[in-house]
């Protein structure tokens, strides 16, 4: 039986990155992964291929739109369906073969099969052709999640489908309804209204994206409207059918009347749960939470000391560079190095356009916990850059400390958040005043002006710069 210093189950972003850091750490380390390619949901089904036809549909919707006023003359605009999945694959493809490098490169043992524990330190692993046992002196859980549904919805992966169906489908659909206004949900109904399909929107709560704060939902809701999205909040579905080539879905508005809709295609984007099934963890001492994720301490081990788990399989913000940064984590944990995370400075990203991007507190937060704060809004309308590019959705929003000038949070809806967000993050994670990010000096002209005429209204300065 072959034993290693670390093994690790799952291959998405945090197990693959857990198993590199545990092999560039010095550990004899094998991956376990049950699918051929290695990178998991991210990788294969998630934001990988979703950022790919996002940024395809991105394109075919300024040639039709933009091109135009930039001077650019086409005499036909055709949209190529198979093509654009193709280069989704293709994408896809270049970054699993990405990974492949790295396991080889690290040195890292690679098996295909499902892994279930026999006990705490013994685990099977089995594929189409063999079983065999392997001992671990580490285990890291890293098995990620799976798409919700819920009551009175059941997704059967040809008319009421997830975002993986989605990303497989074999021709452009006329007619969409997405469950969920979530991050998985805007996106996905980007995507689709680009190319033309007519979406709707359903989301129970009274915003769009409602983790993040609420006005960069109700921006979103804005420029989707003028995008021609129907947008339904406040609903309730409670029931969906489908047929050969059609599904229809139930639901209750806010005063409780009942309404019904059909289309080509019902997406489920109601959130993820985590994938422990086939695990054997009642075969070992490892917790569960009522909902089903695994427990773990703040150095994310398991009740088992050897027993790590990682991601979204013990809950909290399912994000890949959140796995990322508990797999090196756990890896130098075991190495003995003192390792912490600080959740709250996080980001979080709405791949749409223009991008959505969060850091730190919401300002409903604050309110709800009587925390004095400073506002700080600087429209991307008002932003040189912006207006040269024909982006000017969006605004930046900071939150700010009045008394220090701490940076308690960071709010973008505009072109390129993504990208931007990465300067809230440096802000909080090393307690950088607003004062100190104003007085910086910044590109002109650039997207990230507008941060920085952010942080100057925050500290009672006007704005000085377009």
């Amino acid at each position: 039986m072959e034993n290693y210093d670390v093994a690790v189950i799952g291959s998405g972003p945090g197990g693959y990155v857990a198993a590199i850091r545990s092999a560039q750490l010095g550990y004899k380390t094998v991956i376990i992964e049950k699918y051929d390619t290695l990178g998991g949901t991210c990788t294969n089904v998630g934001c990988i291929p979703t950022k790919a036809l996002l940024d395809s549909t991105h394109h075919y919707a300024d040639a039709h739109h933009k091109f135009k006023d930039h001077g650019i003359k086409l005499d036909r605009i055709e949209l190529d369906f198979s093509q654009m999945y193709n280069r989704k694959s293709e994408v896809v493809e270049k970054n699993t073969s990405g990974l492949d490098f790295l396991m080889s490169k690290n040195k890292i043992t690679r098996l295909k099969g499902t892994a279930s524990f026999i006990n705490n330190s013994t685990i099977k692993v089995i594929n189409e052709t063999e079983s065999q046992e392997i001992t671990a002196n580490n285990y890291i859980i890293a098995t990620g999640s799976k798409p919700s549904t819920i009551p009175g919805v059941a997704i059967d992966k040809k008319r009421i489908i997830t975002s993986t169906e989605a990303l497989s489908l074999k021709e452009k659909p006329e007619t969409m309804i997405i469950i969920g206004g979530g991050v998985i949900g805007v996106e996905m109904a980007s995507i689709f209204s680009r190319i033309g399909t007519q979406v709707t929107i359903l989301e129970y709560a009274d915003h769009l994206i409602a983790a993040m704060d609420q006005e960069l939902g109700k921006n979103l809701q804005k420029i989707f409207k003028k995008e021609g999205i129907d947008i339904r909040l406040n609903q309730a579905v409670y029931k969906a059918e489908s047929s050969d080539s059609a599904a229809k879905v139930f639901f209750k508005d806010k005063n409780g009347a009942d309404h019904e809709l059909e289309a080509d295609y019902i997406l489920v984007a109601v959130g993820r749960s985590p994938y422990v099934k086939g695990l054997g963890l009642e075969n070992t001492e490892v917790k569960l939470d009522e909902r089903g994720f695994i427990k773990v301490d703040e150095n994310n081990r398991t009740a088992v000391s050897n027993i790590y788990a990682i991601g979204d399989v013990i809950g909290g913000a399912m994000l890949a560079h959140k796995a990322e940064e508990e797999g090196v984590l756990v890896a130098e944990t075991i190495n003995g190095q003192k390792h912490h995370i600080h959740y709250d400075r996080i980001p979080s990203v709405v791949y749409t356009w223009p991008e959505v991007a969060s850091v730190g507190y919401t300002e409903e937060y604050l309110k709800k916990n009587n925390i004095a704060y400073n506002v700080g809004k600087f429209p991307f309308s008002a932003s040189a850059r912006a207006r040269a590019s024909m982006d000017t959705d969006g605004f930046a929003k900071v939150l700010v400390d009045p008394k220090y000038g701490e940076v308690l949070g960071v709010h973008v809806i505009g072109a390129r958040a993504a990208d931007l967000i990465a300067q809230g993050v440096i802000a909080q994670e090393y307690e950088v005043t607003a004062e100190d990010m104003f007085r910086i000096s910044y590109a002109h002209p650039t997207y990230s002006e507008t941060l920085k005429e952010a942080y100057l209204i925050a500290s009672g300065q006007g704005a000085v710069n377009i």
